[in-house]
């Protein structure tokens, strides 16, 4: 047996044991919301008969958190192993050089279709693992299945549905609470601590929620299925772009459905978690697959920060890629910003504030947290530090994104310049911030289904597990007493662990940017500086 057999053995192994633990994974995380209400899955009021539906069995407190954690740590470990997997083939390991300085859209064209005729070359395997298709089948079952289940891992959609239902009543959940609508039905259902917290989503993901409530009325259960079909429909969506952008890419196309569609961190926290981020990415990936129709693309644009502002920091993809095109970049601007500011105007300045106002906060199981406690002890503790820890957020922003798009100009991370500008900025963000909760990052991995296989991806699958152990569950109510360590211990301990990650990101960055500056010219390609 030769050396080169025996690793191929090794990478079947490998790929089958990673689609093994990703099935899994996803099975168990169906499972936990069709047990029904537990620590994992807050109770849903309303008649029986109205969905979502669920065997109403009440579990063991601890079975339903366990079976989250091997979902999760199952998930993850998984997914790591399939993207090895998927970067180990021929075609994955083929250079093509990607500018993301000046470069025209001739040339841009041209490195695309090399990069497609490498895809096409004989010779290629994939270890074992299914097919993009049915990848895509397999994630897109999934998320219809979990639509019809009550959504587990946190309580957020409780506040959906209550600030949809001060919609309907004519009250603005910008300036008000679920605990102002004391004896309401719906507002009565949201836990602590967000029964006080005011709205910080946008005007559309706002109407949404209206529309949810609308149908719903004073039944919970039915207005969270409305919610759930309308962030079921956005991650289809988005998954079907994704591997429609990628289709002529075999590899591409495979790796891009393990980072979306069949995903299975995703799916536990996006659909079965139904995030109102779900929304979000799925206007931005449409953007940035609609970018050479400025009118769209700035509309989808506008939609995106409109459901979640923080999302409009992809908008700096597509203007990087027009800046020599200032025509075409007005106009998509001019289309974002028009939409963004006629929901804003609509629902009043007041929904500005919320924002502003979390902005400030600190995540528990952010390194910022770390950062908040030795300036107490050093300085004193008669500040939280707010201020100061956001400047260092930003400096950090400012670093990280620079090493990854530094690297990203001297190698080969393919997809165009708006998708690699977005990706890098999307992750840097991610990894810097101080507020920070695991669905976040669906923002990122939306992005870099749209580009090139790199060691990103293996970061922000570290990066997305640490946070989900971190947040095992995302509620506070219901929680058995003798596992409040996850709280206390587990979660603060991560911070460590997203500190490394963040640490190792900008080395990687930087060392493989330099790497690739002392490459001879003989081994490939040299792309334009940016």
């Amino acid at each position: 047996m030769t050396s080169q057999t025996r690793h191929d053995k090794a990478r079947g192994r490998l790929a089958g044991a990673a689609t093994g633990a990703i099935g899994v994974s996803i099975l168990l995380t169906i499972i936990i919301g069709l047990l029904g209400p537990s620590p994992m899955v807050p109770a849903l009021s309303g008649p029986a008969w109205h969905p979502p539906y669920s065997l109403d069995v009440h579990p063991a407190p601890h079975l339903t958190v366990a079976l989250a954690a091997v979902a999760l740590i199952l998930g993850g470990l998984g997914l790591l192993a399939a993207l090895f997997a998927v970067r180990t083939t021929p075609s994955a390991n083929a250079e093509v050089p990607i500018s993301v300085g000046p470069a025209s859209a001739g040339t841009q064209a041209a490195l695309d279709q090399e990069t497609q005729a490498m895809a096409r070359r004989p010779g290629r395997r994939r270890w074992g693992l299914p097919s993009a298709r049915l990848l895509v089948l397999m994630g897109c079952l999934a998320a219809g299945i979990l639509a019809f289940l009550p959504p587990s891992g946190s309580a957020d959609h409780l506040n959906y549905a209550a600030y949809g239902r001060m919609v309907t009543l004519g009250i603005s959940p910008y300036t008000h609470g679920a605990a102002d609508l004391a004896g309401d039905p719906i507002a009565d259902a949201v836990e602590e601590p967000w029964r006080e917290e005011a709205s910080v989503y946008g005007p559309m993901a706002t109407a949404l929620q209206a529309a949810a409530s609308w149908v719903g009325g004073d039944s919970l259960r039915l207005t969270i299925f409305v919610l759930a079909l309308f962030n079921a429909a956005a991650f289809i969506a988005t998954g079907l772009l994704i591997d429609r952008f990628t289709k002529d890419d075999p590899d591409r196309r495979l790796r891009a459905a393990l980072l979306w569609t069949a995903n299975p961190l995703l799916l536990y926290h996006l659909v079965a978690g139904m995030h109102v981020d779900t929304l979000a990415v799925a206007c931005m990936v449409a953007a940035l697959v609609a970018r050479s129709r400025p009118v769209g693309s700035g509309a989808l644009l506008g939609l995106g920060v409109a459901i979640k502002i923080n999302a409009g920091l992809v908008a700096l993809g597509p203007a990087w890629e027009l800046r020599r095109r200032p025509a075409r970049l007005a106009l998509m601007a001019g289309c974002a910003l028009a939409l963004v500011i006629a929901g804003y105007a609509i629902v009043g300045a007041e929904a500005i504030t919320p924002v502003t106002r979390t902005s400030k906060s600190i995540s528990h199981a952010s390194y910022w947290k770390l950062v908040q406690g030795w300036l107490q002890s050093i300085v004193g503790t008669g500040s939280a530090y707010r201020g100061e820890i956001q400047v260092g957020s930003l400096l950090v922003l400012a670093l990280v994104a620079w090493c990854l798009l530094r690297w990203a100009s001297r190698t080969h991370w393919a997809g165009g310049e708006a998708p690699v500008v977005a990706a890098g900025l999307a992750v840097a963000y991610l990894f810097a911030t101080p507020y920070i909760l695991p669905w976040y990052d669906g923002l990122a991995f939306g992005m870099l289904a749209l580009v090139a296989a790199s060691a990103v991806d293996g970061f922000m699958v570290a990066h997305l597990l640490a946070l989900s152990l971190a947040y095992l569950p995302a509620r506070v109510e219901a929680q058995p007493a003798d596992l409040e360590w996850l709280r206390t211990v587990v979660r603060p301990q991560i911070a460590w662990v997203l500190l490394a990650l963040t640490v190792a990101l900008a080395v990687w960055a930087w060392r493989a940017a330099g790497r690739a500056h002392r490459r001879p010219a003989s081994a490939g390609r040299r792309p334009s500086a940016p």
